[in-house]
């Protein structure tokens, strides 16, 4: 399946449109954000918790390291990421610049690069083995239009 990344990803011509997250996501979802990270953070990543991965990404003007839960799955050599607050999110606008991050999933690490946003239509044949069926209509539900797809390799032990 060939790929077509949305303008302004790395590696292509033109500025991102920003996509800015969902009513929902703002009024219900943001807020819950800022409870429930500092749980989410441990938990993410863990080998038996599937519903976040750690994303470890340098902050682009600070240079701090972050880590940041979001949704991730892996097939493959591919990693997909639903954008749940859009492609202007720091964190995603980090790995973005950085052109890679690396991210703690099922218990492994990986190093991540060549972040490449994409459309929920581009998205869809990828998405379909990688999230369950609910998982998908959650998607909807939520308003996620975008998708970061990244290549992985496994971290050396």
């Amino acid at each position: 399946m060939t790929i077509k990344p949305q303008q302004g990803t790395p590696g292509s011509a033109g500025a991102l449109a920003p996509v800015e997250p969902a009513l929902i996501v703002k009024l219900l979802v943001r807020p819950l954000t800022r409870i429930l990270n500092p749980l989410i953070i441990r938990l993410a990543g863990r080998r038996h918790f599937h519903m976040a991965a750690q994303i470890r990404h340098i902050g682009r003007r600070s240079g701090r390291p972050y880590i940041t839960p979001a949704g991730a799955r892996l097939h493959g050599e591919v990693i997909m990421i639903p954008l749940t607050f859009g492609n202007q999110s720091d964190w995603s606008r980090n790995v973005a610049v950085a052109g890679g991050c690396s991210i703690r999933l099922a218990g492994r690490d990986y190093q991540a690069s060549q972040p490449e946003f994409l459309g929920r239509d581009q998205a869809k044949e990828l998405i379909r083995p990688m999230f369950s069926p609910l998982e998908r209509a959650s998607f909807r539900l939520l308003g996620i239009r975008q998708f970061m797809l990244l290549h992985t390799v496994p971290a050396s032990s």
